[in-house]
């Protein structure tokens, strides 16, 4: 049993939605896959003043994403700039064909560019189940913490968007490797290219294996490329090498 997953690693305008929706549309609904991955904050940018392009649940961007999963039979993930009870998240959302739609609050901001300052962190981990495939779904710098990732055995792969920027690359494709391997699990992650008022993007987009193998990966051009995470193969790597059985067990305090 295995699921299509598409990369979309695109350029992004800035603080344009509608602009990168038109771009972006085309390209998605071109691509060969059960489910598509779009960047960090991908209809708008790394904004850190969200107060002029957030929006709610029911927003333009999220229309958008429920109107192509039911046109084009595909999921769809990424996310989005959200104002909510007076607070701004940063709100990956997973929408499926059937309009179900599942959302996960980015838990780490990234302190050091002063997201913390304008978005309010997530208290809880989000884990969606498409086409037999349990995702857990991250965001950017949720990428470095890998007691949050931490596999309980409640998934098999995790779907990351990102905007990472170019100075620290290598961090980036060492650490979707690196969560791959610990966790014993697929992992998708996605970065934009180009450029924004305040960093240049390399793209660096990843699909990885379970064993930490590069299954496609990107250069720093725009691009959709796909590959399919086997969750019967996953699950008799799991069963012959069992290092999760071996895990420590934590609590994490919120």
């Amino acid at each position: 049993m295995g699921v299509r997953i598409a990369l979309c690693q695109c350029d992004i305008a800035w603080e344009q939605p509608a602009r990168n929706l038109a771009r972006l549309e085309p390209m998605v609904a071109a691509a060969d896959a059960d489910v598509v991955l779009l960047p960090e904050l991908f209809a708008t940018g790394f904004t850190l003043a969200p107060a002029g392009v957030a929006e709610g649940d029911d927003g333009a961007v999220v229309t958008a994403l429920r109107r192509w999963a039911a046109r084009y039979g595909k999921a769809f993930a990424g996310s989005v700039a959200v104002a909510e009870g007076g607070r701004f998240f940063n709100r990956m959302y997973f929408v499926k064909p059937s309009g179900e739609c599942v959302h996960y609050d980015k838990r780490h901001l990234f302190t050091p560019g002063g997201e913390a300052r304008n978005y309010a962190p997530g208290s809880c981990r989000t884990v969606v189940g498409y086409g037999g495939v349990r995702f857990l779904l991250l965001v950017c710098y949720d990428l470095r913490f890998p007691v949050w990732s931490r596999c309980r055995g409640d998934y098999d792969a995790i779907l990351c968007c990102a905007s990472w920027p170019a100075p620290r690359r290598e961090a980036w494709r060492t650490l979707l490797r690196a969560r791959a391997i610990e966790n014993q699990c697929y992992v998708a992650g996605v970065n934009r290219v180009g450029e924004d008022p305040s960093a240049r993007y390399a793209g660096d987009s990843a699909l990885v294996d379970f064993k930490g193998r590069t299954m496609a990966e990107a250069d720093d051009r725009e691009q959709i490329f796909t590959a399919v995470f086997d969750v019967d193969a996953l699950a008799a790597f799991r069963e012959k090498f069992p290092a999760w059985r071996d895990a420590d067990d934590f609590r994490i305090q919120m």
